[in-house]
């Protein structure tokens, strides 16, 4: 990659960037990424970084949505300068409160005759663009309602026709800037077509108020996913005919599966409420996406302030991003087994047995968060720690059988004299046996655990009930 075309100017004021998102669903795992590296482009270079609710879809947008994404957002530590919740000078930070700014500027393209009423139903739209499809044609508005002249326009209007508004594009014109992601960028005019700035209800569209708001919100760079490349030739026009500065505009790659589709929820877990409900950290969800889309040459586990210290938007890459899960997997073992003991028993919270003093967890996260990724992979040694003899497969049995009763009454007996001193307790064995090696301490790990493997032996004893170990041993006697 020819970081020249990516690089921003090192003369930029501080950056002002924002995360827009439209409260119709969860957050999905793209949108949690453009949240990560907005924030990190402005902590970069100690500028703000916003977070404006685009509301303006009444029918999907609710405030329950809105207040997930937040909690979302603030449980991967996230933090936004202004929002719906921090407002300032430059809010609202809903658009849905924002509709008198909108309706100012759309009566100004009017008054400029940049704008006209477009009265094309629906299923005329869905009619011309088959037809330009079976012509080989791209689809686009074929200019119906263009020419209409004043007072037939006043007539329709009259009747009660539904109207949108459409914004005049300049026919044989360029309209070119750089992307700091894919660099220059040139689209002619007329492969463009007329597009909706208001739609029939009244309301402001996507093109019209995205644009609006961020010239409104003093925002200079906009770093977004590259389905919005070609919005922006038409989000230029629009800042040009009114008058208004524009950002620098930047279109990351899309994440996508494993099979290289765009990542669904065909493909698993996509929201970042999925991934924590299931137990993944915060820290291990960040540094995948980090790396999905901007390589950096650091490969331990971040913080957010070393992410935002390595962020650099000359390392992000136009090739898809593809999302591995189990690469997510190690980012989770490196979060887990830097968890303190007062992180790893909120982790553990929902697992761990109820009433269970700090001593008792504090040795149970001691034997096992070493061999965790999930809080759901303790629930089994939960009950092999705390609840009744745990049962024996075949092979295990056999094994214990032939290690004699002789080899677990002097192991039980150190036990009962020696508590959860393993060294004592095998040692005692060894004595009675002559067992050294696996065939001195497997017989040992399946009584006590009925497991041939896990965490060490000697941490899980320590956790284990006073006498615990005493009657597990005992029962082979």
């Amino acid at each position: 990659m020819n970081a020249s075309v990516n690089a921003l100017p090192a003369s930029l004021p501080l950056p002002v960037t924002r995360f827009a998102p439209s409260p119709t669903g969860e957050l999905h795992l793209g949108n949690v990424r453009t949240a990560l590296f907005n924030m990190l482009l402005a902590r970069h270079r100690g500028g703000r970084f916003l977070l404006r609710i685009e509301d303006t879809d009444r029918e999907r947008s609710s405030e329950s949505h809105t207040a997930a994404l937040m909690a979302d957002l603030r449980w991967l530590g996230i933090e936004w300068d202004a929002g719906p919740d921090r407002e300032d000078a430059l809010g609202p930070y809903r658009q849905s409160q924002r509709a008198a700014l909108y309706t100012q500027q759309l009566a100004l393209l009017e008054r400029q005759g940049v704008v006209y009423p477009c009265f094309c139903s629906a299923l005329e739209l869905s009619v011309a663009r088959r037809a330009q499809q079976a012509a080989g044609k791209p689809p686009r508005y074929p200019g119906t309602c263009r020419s209409l002249g004043s007072e037939e326009r006043a007539r329709r209007l009259a009747l009660g026709q539904a109207a949108t508004l459409r914004f005049r594009v300049p026919p044989g014109e360029r309209v070119s800037f750089i992307d700091f992601v894919h660099g220059p960028q040139s689209f002619l005019s007329d492969d463009i077509g007329d597009f909706v700035v208001r739609r029939a209800d009244g309301t402001a569209a996507f093109f019209f108020t995205n644009a609006v708001d961020d010239a409104a919100m003093a925002v200079t760079l906009v770093l977004r996913g590259e389905d919005h490349l070609t919005n922006t030739p038409r989000q230029l026009l629009i800042l040009g005919a009114l008058g208004l500065p524009a950002p620098a505009y930047g279109h990351v790659a899309l994440l996508v599966g494993a099979d290289g589709a765009p990542l669904s929820k065909r493909h698993g877990a996509v929201s970042a409420r999925a991934y924590r409900e299931r137990g993944y950290l915060p820290v291990a969800l960040l540094n995948q996406l980090f790396r999905l889309g901007h390589s950096t040459p650091r490969h331990e586990l971040l913080t957010l302030e070393q992410m935002a210290q390595a962020f650099d938007p000359a390392h992000l890459g136009r090739a898809p991003a593809r999302f591995d899960e189990q690469q997510l997997r190690v980012w989770q073992k490196d979060a887990v087994h830097q968890l303190t003991p007062e992180a790893a028993r909120r982790w553990l919270g929902a697992v761990l047995p109820s009433g269970l003093d700090p001593h008792a967890s504090g040795a149970f996260i001691e034997a096992v968060l070493p061999n965790l990724e999930l809080p759901e992979d303790a629930r089994s040694w939960v009950e092999i720690v705390f609840g009744g003899p745990p049962p024996l497969e075949p092979a295990g049995e056999q094994l214990v059988r032939a290690a004699g009763a002789g080899y677990f009454a002097a192991a039980a007996a150190a036990a009962a004299q020696a508590g959860a001193d393993l060294p004592a307790i095998a040692g005692a064995a060894r004595a009675a046996t002559g067992r050294k090696g696996a065939e001195l301490y497997m017989p040992l790990r399946l009584a006590l655990t009925g497991r041939s493997h896990g965490p060490e032996l000697a941490p899980l004893l320590r956790a284990m009930p006073a006498g615990k170990a005493r009657e597990r041993l005992a029962r082979f006697a």
